[in-house]
């Protein structure tokens, strides 16, 4: 039988985004709305649950703000935040200047606990990132990890909490007798826990304590009925004993 699959969300699951994608967030939604919005605001948000996209969500701050900004024209000002003043239009993988936010993300696995777990595990990736940001981190903090496949924002047509990029993970790990493998999914919204009972794949939750909206977000995962819930990645080892 071939090994398991476990399946990472990025965003706050492999990589702390509280000063990049939060913070773009933020900035984003002041730039065009003159006022600021709290990092548990973004969290009740994202609890509501069809805020995965966090363009989508900065567009839905700033609308019921009571201003009426084009998405894409938001979406170009969140890049531009995002990935720095070399932001040229195009998500392109070298579009990353020195103040690009995206720097300031915080690999949160400590040395040596995900490859203990590709010695069990296959590992893949679903993420909502676009797959150029998604492969800039990759290449900062895990070059010699093997996450295979990855599934992007550009791979599925339907979003999270929609299965789509989990299945096709499902399809492509299949054993010599063509059956999908066991696998696991990893996330830390509810759209995550929704997508992978959606798609018969057993969840685990990650938040941790210190989060906004800590408690609030627990009982969400657990009305998905998940696997586990663990305070962040480094604890997946308890969820896995030897």
């Amino acid at each position: 039988m071939n090994r398991p699959v476990l399946v990472f969300d990025m965003d706050g699951v492999l990589v702390d985004v509280t000063e990049s994608y939060r913070e773009t967030i933020a900035r984003t939604v002041a730039h065009f709305t003159g006022g600021g919005v709290s990092r548990r605001r973004i969290q009740d948000y994202k609890n509501q649950g069809g805020f995965n996209d966090d363009w989508e969500l900065t567009h839905r701050i700033i609308a019921d703000a009571g201003v009426n900004v084009a998405f894409e024209e938001v979406k170009e000002h969140f890049q531009r935040v995002f990935l720095g003043s070399a932001y040229s239009g195009n998500n392109g993988e070298g579009a990353v200047a020195s103040d690009a936010l995206i720097l300031r993300e915080r690999w949160i696995a400590r040395p040596g606990k995900l490859e203990a777990l590709a010695n069990r595990f296959r590992l893949a990736i679903f993420t909502g990132r676009p797959r150029a940001e998604a492969r800039l981190s990759l290449r900062r903090f895990a070059g010699d990890l093997v996450f295979d496949p990855i599934i992007a924002l550009e791979d599925v047509e339907n979003k999270k909490p929609h299965p789509e990029g989990l299945l096709r993970i499902l399809q492509a790990n299949r054993d010599s007798s063509g059956r999908a493998c066991p696998a696991f999914y990893v996330g830390d919204t509810v759209d995550d826990a929704r997508c992978a009972r959606a798609a018969e794949v057993p969840f685990i939750g990650v938040t941790a304590p210190s989060s906004p909206g800590y408690l609030d977000l627990v009982f969400l995962f657990q009305a998905e009925r998940p696997y586990a819930i663990v305070d962040d990645i480094n604890y997946l080892d308890e969820v896995f004993p030897s």
